[in-house]
């Protein structure tokens, strides 16, 4: 098990963490949805937005995936929220069976091997099909956590890291590994990679767990860069992968479908006399927004409710 998975001081996530905790409906920050941190302070209330200096500052927050929680912590997460992480071998499993689905033939990345697999370490064939295609073909994580099902850095029941990342069974990382394998010019490989995160959404009621997810896709990001082309990202590139990251994996109640707790509370609330002698009427409770997605293909948002009912 590895002892730092999420590194908030990497230089891919503080040069796009303001990105990375944006709410794309709310037009503000994502909020805790979780009372894992209330007793640092009230900024770390489960209605409160993500706020960097929260995380980096004087006395920060301990950020890491549900494995290196403690048990006692994993146990009121799965309570609360019913957060349960899935051992990876489940996920390739589950990932393969989309996969088989899709070329029309089995084993298309790797063969299944008891709670294992093993890499086809074949290029990937695609017969009468384009694999244009499949980069732009659309998946959805539901209530996606760290985003497992989507890009597989680590085993999230191990903690594990999985390299090289040709080795890993994420829907984006077959994406990622299909571009590496077709594409050598460096601008037209950037060009697939934007489409492939286009392609792929997830959403997440807590917002630490969603963090994490986010954080996830753009280390996913950086990865392939150093794996295929033997250099770092520019900021450029990081900046326009964070901002399609912060789109497509949003924070979402799926029952509701919904920001999650109403309107996010700023940090900040100014008290009237009225308040602190508790005559103050009660405040009218917000209706939360329908949470909004971005169709990459023409460019606009439309709330996840209609894309749901077809509109």
């Amino acid at each position: 098990m590895e002892a730092n998975l999420i590194d908030l001081n990497h230089y891919a996530v503080k040069a796009t963490l303001k990105t990375l905790l944006q709410d794309k409906t709310t037009k503000k920050n994502i909020i805790w949805a979780t009372t894992s941190y209330a007793d640092k302070g009230p900024e770390y209330q489960d209605t409160k937005q993500i706020q960097i200096g929260l995380l980096t500052g004087l006395n920060p927050i301990d950020l890491q995936p549900r494995v290196l929680k403690s048990l006692e912590e994993q146990q009121s997460r799965t309570k609360s929220k019913a957060e349960v992480f899935t051992p990876g071998f489940i996920i390739n499993n589950m990932n393969n069976y989309l996969d088989e689905d899709w070329f029309g033939y089995k084993d298309v990345f790797n063969k299944e091997n008891d709670k294992s697999w093993i890499t086809n370490e074949e290029p990937i064939q695609f017969g009468d099909k384009k694999w244009q295609d499949y980069i732009k073909s659309t998946r959805l994580e539901i209530t996606c956590g760290e985003a497992p099902y989507l890009v597989s850095r680590y085993d999230a029941s191990t903690g594990k890291l999985i390299e090289p990342p040709t080795h890993r069974i994420g829907l984006l990382d077959r994406k990622l590994r299909v571009i590496n394998e077709n594409v050598n010019d460096r601008e037209e490989w950037f060009k697939w990679v934007e489409w492939a995160y286009k392609s792929i959404y997830g959403y997440e009621f807590q917002g630490d767990s969603l963090l994490i997810g986010r954080i996830n896709l753009l280390m996913t990001f950086v990865d392939n860069v150093e794996f295929k082309w033997n250099e770092q990202p520019t900021t450029k590139e990081l900046n326009s992968i964070a901002n399609i990251i912060a789109w497509n994996l949003f924070q979402m109640d799926g029952l509701t479908d919904t920001v999650p707790l109403g309107v996010p509370q700023p940090d900040y609330e100014e008290l009237t006399i009225f308040d602190l002698l508790g005559e103050s009427e009660e405040k009218e409770q917000q209706i939360a927004p329908k949470c909004k997605i971005k169709d990459w293909r023409s460019n606009k948002s439309v709330t996840f409710e209609d894309l749901k009912r077809g509109r």
